[in-house]
């Protein structure tokens, strides 16, 4: 992980530019991840905080991405259903039901998903006609989802097994934090 520095100065205190360090394996650039997201959120309370930041990192690290951040479980009209949470990108769906596209999906399962093709999903929800794949993975406390991190892409399979082990890391590393 690279920590920027200006003018050959170190940045203020609080002041934050996590980066993966160069061209390094794809695990060890999740391992950065992860380790960028327990230094921003270690003993922060706010889950929205967390979130937030959580999205920031995930848009800094990772390429060829067009959207990466998360749904949280919510009361909705017919019972529980995702609500859209802090997220990098365009606009996004506010609602969606469980068990309905990769999302709903995933939190209904308690599942990773991992779409290569999201148009051959069936039930997929297109906020940004742009999106290609897309990887979900639910953040699991206590045997409950309450949240799942959403990726997607403008590149056709562009997850793969390298990608869900490392996202589901962070999720472990956040269900005790959001």
């Amino acid at each position: 992980m690279v920590l920027a520095r200006s003018g050959g100065r170190a940045k203020p205190p609080g002041m934050y530019d996590f980066r993966p360090a160069g061209d390094c394996p794809k695990p060890e650039a999740y391992r950065q991840l992860v380790a960028a997201a327990d230094a921003l959120t270690s003993g922060e309370p706010d889950a929205v905080a967390n979130m937030a930041n959580v999205a920031a990192l995930l848009w800094e690290f990772l390429p060829a991405i067009n959207w990466a951040g998360f749904y949280r479980i919510g009361p909705g009209r017919g019972g529980d259903e995702l609500v859209l949470g802090p997220f990098a990108g365009r606009p996004a769906c506010i609602r969606i039901a469980l068990g309905t596209g990769v999302c709903g999906t995933a939190a209904a399962r308690g599942t990773t998903q991992l779409v290569e093709d999201v148009h051959a999903f069936p039930g997929h929800i297109a906020c940004d006609s742009a999106s290609r794949s897309e990887l979900v993975v639910p953040v699991i406390r206590e045997g409950r989802v309450i949240a799942v991190i959403d990726i997607d892409s403008p590149e056709l399979a562009r997850f793969d097994a390298d990608d869900a082990a490392g996202v589901e890391a962070l999720a472990a590393l956040l269900a005790p934090r959001i």
